[in-house]
């Protein structure tokens, strides 16, 4: 089984721009190692003859059926928006330089 290091959390947290205290980064550690030994575990399993799900329960379709109906016109729709411009929403930008 691989194991990884508090080295490679510490990586893993710089990618997320995530700030972690070295108590943090051992216990997340563990805790991913602790995980990666119960999949390692999981993998011992024979599952040979048994059949791949994509779910445990028998599923059907709840969707309603597709139906025409008015809709709001474009000043309406626009009409409690705190900003709008040239006809569409205006919101601020969510990718920002670091």
């Amino acid at each position: 089984m691989e194991h990884i290091s508090e080295e490679t959390v510490r990586h893993i947290a710089l990618l997320s721009r995530l700030e972690c205290s070295d108590v943090e980064i051992h216990r997340f550690a563990g805790e991913l190692n602790s995980i990666l030994g119960y999949v390692e575990k999981l993998n011992e399993l024979d599952t040979e003859d048994v059949e791949p799900t994509a779910h445990a329960l028998a599923l059907r379709n709840v969707f309603r059926p597709d139906e025409v109906a008015p809709s709001l016109s474009n000043e309406q729709a626009l009409a409690n928006a705190p900003q709008a411009e040239d006809g569409h929403f205006r919101v601020p930008p969510i990718i920002q330089e670091m």
